[in-house]
C-alpha cells in the first residue's frame, strides 16, 4: 500500500505524540495508557495500513529510546491501529456514542493480545499501572493469566475509551483544509 506525503506526515506527528504521552503516563505510574493517541487518530484518517504502521513504528521506536517493554507490545499497538481503520471504515467513529462502541471493540481485542505477551514474556508485570490491579488478583487467589486478563481489560477498557474520544474530538477539531486530503475521513463525518 502506498502512502503520500499527508499521510506520512501525519504519522511522524502520530508517533511523537504516543511516545511522548506514553512515557509521561510510565513514569508518573498512571493506571491507563494512553499512549495510542496517535495511532487511533492516524487509524481514522487515513486507514488500517497507516494505523497499524503507526502504531508498530511508535513501540519499535520508543523500545529504542527509552522503554525496552514497549517494543514487546508492537504486536498490541498494530492491532489497535489497524482496528481503529477497520472500524473508521464502518463509520464507528461517527458520533459520541459510535466512538465509545469502537473503543470498547479495541479494549477487549487488544487485550486478548497483550495478556501473552504480559504474561509469558514478563512473567505478568511490566511496571505498569496494572501491576497493582494484577497483584491483589494473584494474592486472593486467582491464576496468574486470569489475574492479567481481568486486570488489564478493565484497564484497556477505559483506556480505550479515553483514548479513542481523544482521537475522535481531534479529528473533528481539525480544519477541513486537513482532513479533506484523507481517504477515511469521510467514513468518520457524522
Amino acid at each position: 500500500m502506498k502512502l503520500d506525503t499527508k499521510s506520512l506526515v501525519l504519522m511522524a506527528v502520530a508517533i511523537v505524540i504516543n511516545v511522548v504521552v506514553g512515557q509521561i503516563a510510565v513514569w508518573i505510574k498512571l493506571p491507563l495508557y494512553v499512549d495510542a493517541v496517535g495511532t487511533i487518530l492516524v487509524g481514522i484518517l487515513a486507514g488500517p495500513f497507516a494505523g497499524a504502521l503507526t502504531g508498530v513504528l511508535t513501540n519499535l521506536i520508543w523500545g529504542l529510546i527509552s522503554d525496552p517493554v514497549a517494543a514487546a507490545f508492537f504486536p498490541v499497538s498494530l492491532v489497535i491501529g489497524a482496528l481503529a481503520g477497520i472500524l473508521a471504515r464502518m463509520g464507528w467513529f461517527k458520533s459520541v456514542g459510535m466512538t465509545i462502541a469502537a473503543s470498547a471493540v479495541i479494549g477487549v481485542i487488544s487485550t486478548i493480545v497483550a495478556v501473552p505477551i504480559i504474561v509469558y514474556m514478563f512473567g505478568g508485570v511490566t511496571g505498569a499501572g496494572t501491576d497493582f490491579a494484577t497483584a491483589y488478583l494473584l494474592a486472593v487467589g486467582q491464576e496468574l493469566v486470569q489475574s492479567v486478563a481481568i486486570a488489564n481489560l478493565v484497564q484497556n477498557l477505559a483506556d480505550k475509551i479515553l483514548t479513542c474520544l481523544i482521537a475522535w474530538l481531534i479529528v473533528k477539531r481539525l480544519p477541513m483544509r486537513f482532513t479533506s486530503g484523507f481517504a477515511f475521513y469521510g467514513y468518520s463525518k457524522a
